[in-house]
């Protein structure tokens, strides 16, 4: 595995079309740039990070906060890119944004069949607690339900909001 030096930062509008290509790549049903928009700007208790290396945008990851716990919504990096490291740093980097806002849980559904993925989790620290039958609509395949219990965050380096919280 070759690791890639990138950034992470708060994903912009202006990294929409970096990100719906990796969703497109990603997903056989891809969420839609609207759909992006709205999760950046008028859904409060949503955090989405990119990966950026050399400007480029190379992977993504998304986040609500309910209460006290993280719910991830989605998590790609770009084929070009994969089993370097991005996608464990991108998720590690919203569990902490998670920690400083309060989430003591994250919770995360992944496809069955995406054994690659539940690897990554599980070395996060998540156990699978049960299946979501019929969960993805494109092929009726089953959702494995994964959390992850929290420490309370004390780095003062967390990732911050959009209006500089943590």
């Amino acid at each position: 595995m070759h690791k890639v030096d990138f950034e992470i930062n708060l994903m912009r509008q202006s990294d929409l079309d970096s990100v719906m290509e990796i969703e497109a790549a990603s997903f056989p049903t891809p969420w839609s740039r609207n759909a992006f928009l709205s999760e950046i700007y008028e859904n409060s208790r949503a955090c989405y990070l990119v990966a950026r290396q050399n400007g480029t945008v190379i992977g993504y990851v998304g986040m609500w906060i309910i209460l006290d716990e993280g719910h991830i919504t989605n998590l790609a990096v770009h084929p070009d890119h994969r089993r370097r490291g991005v996608g464990e740093r991108l998720m590690k980097a919203i569990m902490d944004y998670a920690k400083a806002k309060g989430a003591r849980r994250t919770t995360l559904e992944v496809r069955v069949s995406n054994l690659g993925a539940q690897r990554l989790y599980e070395r996060l620290g998540f156990v699978s607690v049960g299946i979501r039958p019929g969960y993805y609509h494109d092929n009726g395949e089953d959702a494995m339900i994964m959390w992850r219990n929290e420490q309370p965050a004390r780095d003062r380096n967390a990732v911050r909001d959009r209006h500089g919280r943590r």
